[in-house]
């Protein structure tokens, strides 16, 4: 994007509890200017309030254990996957889908989410397994614009800077031309939330521009496809973390998918907050 320039700000891993709004001040100390975009992920913020879930205590209902053993393998691994376009090692890992684990995974994103969004292949109403250790799960921020908010309060009364914040998640928006549309439930006004899975059949069939979902903004107001560029942009400088998926995580670790541990996650450098600059802002 030109123009911007994107400052990716490493911290330690968040473990539930962690004090996140002073690990927010302390790193952007120094660094931040008036006028700049705090873009911070949603997934750590998750983790430290503890709005986690352990799937291992879950019991799945027959419904759960027919989407694990019927659903994902045969029909996101033999006809949806291939419709929307993704990769060869992901369709593999979908057609050996876990049906223990998986049955669990899905009892948990049918409780919290609803069978539309229990259909998706993973990241179901913006519950995620990556970058948590063993069987923990994050759910979606249900108070994003609170926390945005007293974020964005917390760094003028310490800081003394005005500065624009945004939450994000790496489940996607799709755009086609002005209409924004995501499956993630609640993005910020100006993206619709179509719930389930036939949004993200539809972005990714039609190949549509999608970019990562902001869900809370504080401190400024802008247009919607500012926001999504915004997002984007600094969704690209933060990385993976420990992998994009829980498959991903458990091969850099060389362990099963429900072995990664805290102490592990806290080997890999974590970037769960990026400063984006713009030139014309200050």
């Amino acid at each position: 994007m030109s123009g911007l320039k994107a400052y990716a700000i490493a911290t330690k891993y968040w473990r539930p509890g962690e004090d996140y709004m002073q690990e927010i001040i302390k790193c952007v100390k120094g660094r931040i200017m008036d006028g700049d975009f705090l873009i911070i992920s949603e997934k750590p913020i998750a983790t430290a309030l503890g709005n986690i879930v352990d799937e291992s205590k879950i019991q799945p209902s027959l419904t759960a254990k027919i989407i694990a053993k019927c659903w994902m393998p045969i029909i996101w691994g033999y006809i949806l996957g291939p419709l929307c376009h993704l990769q060869q090692k992901l369709l593999q890992q979908l057609r050996k889908y876990p049906p223990e684990m998986g049955s669990r995974h899905k009892q948990v994103a049918l409780r919290y989410a609803g069978l539309l969004q229990a259909l998706m292949f993973g990241s179901e109403g913006g519950i995620d397994g990556s970058n948590l250790p063993y069987s923990y799960v994050s759910l979606p921020l249900k108070n994003a614009d609170a926390i945005a908010e007293e974020i964005h309060r917390q760094i003028f009364l310490t800081l003394e800077k005005r500065v624009c914040i945004m939450i994000v998640d790496t489940d996607k928006t799709y755009s086609l031309k002005n209409f924004h549309f995501t499956p993630r439930p609640k993005p910020v006004k100006g993206i619709q939330h179509l719930d389930g899975f036939l949004a993200y059949v539809a972005g990714r069939v039609l190949k549509l521009n999608k970019r990562a979902t902001p869900i809370a903004i504080a401190g400024c107001s802008i247009p919607t496809e500012e926001a999504l560029r915004t997002a984007e942009f600094a969704n690209r400088a933060m990385g993976f973390g420990a992998g994009g998926t829980v498959w991903d995580m458990a091969e850099r670790f060389k362990v099963g998918i429900t072995e990664v541990s805290w102490e592990m996650l806290e080997t890999v450098n974590h970037k769960p907050m990026v400063i984006v600059r713009v030139p014309h802002r200050h």
